[in-house]
Formats: structure tokens, sequence, C-alpha cells
């Protein structure tokens, strides 16, 4: 899962939301010094990608990909992911997107001080260019993959990701839809 994803389905705490994002940032951080609600979002992060990665219709959708991109397919669909939670929005949630999406960006400011500077810089570029909202739109999917894919140390052929992910979209929705109820279920039982 990606941050929307990680945000949405964390407990209703601006601190655990914060701390489902601060999941992907640990390296070298001391969690035992941060507040508990911080710590159970990055406990409930993991919790969500272990469930994520050995669900059915994830595998299934990671088969879709060539085997020269597969290796990379999680990133991808987790990116995907965000997209199709904003695409079907009402399907999983009574609040306004919108205003979901403003309220976080909201907290992640405000909570700014309890993060490590990398997820800090990270967080300032998600609010300012509206990553979320961008996420509605198939091509922002695209140019975010091709960012990652440019990141990555090792030479690669991800990018172009996205030539991959269009003639399987509506496959992909359907994996995605069918997974995330479940998903939904497992991460308010956590």
């Amino acid at each position: 899962m990606n941050h929307l994803a990680h945000v949405f389905l964390a407990p209703d705490s601006a601190q655990a939301r914060m701390g489902s994002i601060l999941g992907d940032f640990t390296r070298g951080v001391d969690l035992s010094a941060l507040p508990e609600s911080v710590q159970y979002g990055v406990r409930h992060h993991r919790a969500v990608d272990a469930f994520t990665d050995r669900h059915p219709d994830v595998l299934a959708s990671k088969r879709l990909f060539s085997a020269q991109r597969r290796r990379f397919a999680g990133v991808a669909l987790d990116i995907l992911y965000d997209h199709f939670l904003l695409r079907n929005w009402n399907r999983f949630s009574g609040t306004d997107r919108d205003a979901f999406i403003h309220q976080i960006y909201g907290e992640l400011q405000e909570n700014e001080h309890l993060m490590p500077l990398p997820m800090a810089r990270v967080t300032r570029r998600m609010v300012s260019n509206d990553w979320f909202g961008a996420y509605d739109n198939l091509d922002s999917i695209g140019y975010a993959l091709d960012r990652v894919a440019g990141r990555v140390r090792f030479r690669n052929s991800f990018a172009g990701m996205i030539d991959e992910i269009r003639p399987h979209h509506r496959e992909l929705e359907t994996h995605f839809l069918n997974f995330f109820p479940e998903l939904q279920r497992f991460a308010g039982g956590i």
C-alpha cells in the first residue's frame, strides 16, 4: 500500500496516521523515542503491508506485469492502488474525499516535528504538490512511477511502467476491488 491507502486505513488519530506513513521511513529512527500512537501507526503500516503482500488478488495482479518489470510490480501496485482508492472512494468511505485529503495534509504539517528529515522532506512535497489529489489521474501515476524508477539505485528498465498498466487497467482495478474490502476489514481489527 502507498501513503494514501495507509492513512485511510490507519487508526483514527493524527499521530497514528503520521506513523502509518513513517512506516516507509524508519531506517535509523529510534521508534521507542516517539509517542505510542506514532509507534502504533508504524506497526499498523507493517501489518497492512504483510497482509497485502500475500493476498491472492495482489499476487495475481503482479503476474500481469512482464518479466522485465515484475520486480517493480509491488511498488507500481502500491501507487496504483491509491489511484483505485480515489476512483472508488465512495465504496469505502462516507467521508468526503477532498476533505479527508485536506485533513491529512494538515495533520502531516502539524506533526512534522515528529518526523525524520527524509520523511519531512517528502511530506512537504506531498502537500505542496497535492500528491493524493494527483493520483486520481492515471498519467500522474505514470509520472510518479517513473520518478520512483529513476531513484532505484541499480540499473533497471522500470521506466514506462504505465505502459504495462494501461492495457490491464480494468483487470487490475477488479483485483483491487476484490482485495481492498478484505484489507479494510483486516486493518480495522489491528
